[in-house]
């Protein structure tokens, strides 16, 4: 069995003033830079895959792979990814999740076929995942307890920057450039991560640790491909399906297997005992629920500018900038007041504003004006900061820091599975609300009210923000099919975020129940 005080520290010595080597605010530039090239691809390529489907030919379901598939392989790697971390160093497993990205980002705009860019799209995500745990963890050694919060901010403020900021410079690339160009933005970005990561980042890795838990890593994947699998399939198999409902059952024998392993193990993938600190696991529920109530939410906004108002991807990308101009001065602020006060009142506070957020959003009619979504977006930002910059400080801060490593990866595939999760229930139910008010949209605007078949067809492409038109009507039934289904697609999305904003209510409950990280490290911690 394996002990450890004080693991997880630099291997050689502490940094100084005259060395850049090892410095925190260093070290939080440096592992900025390789995340905001993640998130920035995470939100440029929505804007990019109308483009990709029909250049490359790909169909409605292909081009769902495109960022399906990314998001399988990261879920899956995640917390594999941050015990490689642990155990051969978070600096050496960054850089390398740097440069893979990088290159299977040139190796995707270069892809001629949509096979081959799936392809190089499930690699990516697994370059990803070596990335974002390892970056937690680096911060989590850096810097000493007391200026974690405001560390986590500030990398938060950068993460939600990149990510609004995503729409405005994909419809640029898109509209001035090329689809490709999307994923070639990837390469420089990469090269200065590398370079300053080379010069920045001191090596740091759990030294009492030393053996990778194969068949824990083997039924962990399982277990995380199973339930990510059933989650972004159901919409397609239906959630009551024998294969749905396999794939769940898979999931639950799975993760039992792993974790009875774990309470075995002599070196645990997961050790069991993380989640004896209520707060990590709060932490790790309010993950799921954060990022259930805003990825799923958000999934939609595209389709609703671009398909029902009918914007170009840079105009759609230019109505996000009050969330990216928000997150500039919420991250930061949050790290600073969960730092005074503890992160009870700021996440509270803050889900509490991200549901008033949602609500609005589920106000929105279909001539919505730029303020319209502005007073939401901006309100989103003050609201989400505080959130995942506290959420990841629970997680992350309340783990030992020898398990640092793994605790970044648990708090991001949290992430993973949760948006996952919000963009499946959360479409499913709109497909679900277009489906029933349908038909009487269609009579409401004179036209003959569509067969339960005709429904069937229809209710997929609407729930997309698509009219349905058949080639040859005259200009009236056109218009006439439009509104009608640009009207559902509203009905189905105010009642998206109608159920965003009661889970953002429920997530703001749990947070009663977790306290601060710790800001010393504790005494030794049983890790295998």
């Amino acid at each position: 069995m394996a002990h450890a005080k004080t693991v997880g520290s630099p291997l050689s010595g502490s940094p100084t003033g005259r060395r850049a080597q090892g410095h925190p605010w260093l070290t939080l530039i440096a592992v900025s830079l390789g995340v905001i090239m993640v998130m920035l691809d995470g939100t440029v390529v929505a804007i990019a895959n109308p483009v990709i489907a029909t250049e490359l030919g790909a169909s409605l379901a292909e081009i769902q792979w495109v960022t399906s598939g990314y998001l399988l392989a990261l879920a899956v790697f995640l917390i594999t990814a941050g015990k490689l971390g642990d155990l051969f160093g978070h600096k050496r497993v960054f850089m390398a999740g740097v440069a893979g990205f990088a290159l299977t980002s040139l190796a995707i705009g270069l892809s001629q076929g949509i096979g081959w860019l799936i392809a190089f799209r499930v690699l990516q995500g697994l370059f990803g995942a070596l990335l974002q745990p390892a970056a937690l963890a680096l911060l989590r050694v850096a810097f000493p307890g007391e200026r974690l919060n405001m560390a986590i901010g500030i990398w938060g403020a950068a993460i939600g920057v990149s990510s609004a900021a995503g729409p405005i410079v994909g419809g640029v690339l898109v509209e001035k450039v090329n689809w490709q160009s999307v994923f070639f933005i990837n390469v420089p970005v990469g090269l200065v991560a590398l370079v300053v990561g080379l010069i920045v980042i001191k090596e740091s890795r759990a030294g009492a640790l030393s053996r990778i838990d194969w068949p824990g890593v083997l039924l962990l994947s399982g277990a995380m491909f199973s339930l990510v699998w059933a989650i972004i399939k159901a919409p397609e198999y239906g959630w009551g399906d024998v294969k749905t409902i396999a794939f769940g059952v898979a999931t639950l024998v799975l993760g039992a297997l792993f974790a009875w392993w774990q309470s075995r193990a002599r070196e645990p993938l997961l050790p069991l005992s993380l989640f004896r600190n209520a707060s990590v696991s709060i932490g790790t529920v309010l993950m799921i629920l954060t990022a259930f109530s805003m990825f799923g939410a958000m999934f939609f906004l595209t389709f609703f500018f671009q398909g029902v108002h009918g914007l170009t991807p840079l105009d759609a990308g230019l109505r996000m900038l009050p969330m990216s101009a928000g997150m500039i001065v919420a991250s930061p602020l949050a790290g600073f007041l969960i730092g005074r006060l503890g992160p009870k009142i700021p996440i509270a506070g803050g889900m509490l504003i991200t549901a008033v957020s949602m609500f609005l959003l589920s106000r929105l009619g279909i001539d919505a004006a730029f303020v319209d979504t502005a007073i939401p977006f901006a309100l989103l930002a003050f609201g989400l900061s505080p959130v995942m910059v506290g959420a990841t400080e629970i997680i992350v801060g309340n783990a030992p820091v020898e398990l640092s490593g793994v605790a970044g990866g648990l708090q991001q595939s949290a992430m993973q599975v949760g948006g996952s999760l919000g963009t499946a229930v959360l479409g499913a139910i709109v497909v679900a609300k277009v489906a029933d008010v349908l038909p009487g949209h269609f009579t409401a605007q004179g036209l003959p009210a569509p067969t339960a078949g005709q429904v069937d067809l229809m209710k997929d492409a609407v729930a997309y923000g698509q009219a349905p038109v058949p080639p040859g009507l005259p200009d009236q039934a056109v218009q006439a099919i439009t509104t009608a289904s640009h009207l559902s697609f509203l009905d189905g999305m105010h009642l998206g975020y109608t159920v965003s904003a009661a889970v953002a209510v429920l997530a703001a409950l749990l947070v009663v129940f977790v306290r601060a990280g710790r800001k010393i490290d504790g005494p030794s911690v049983h890790v295998g």
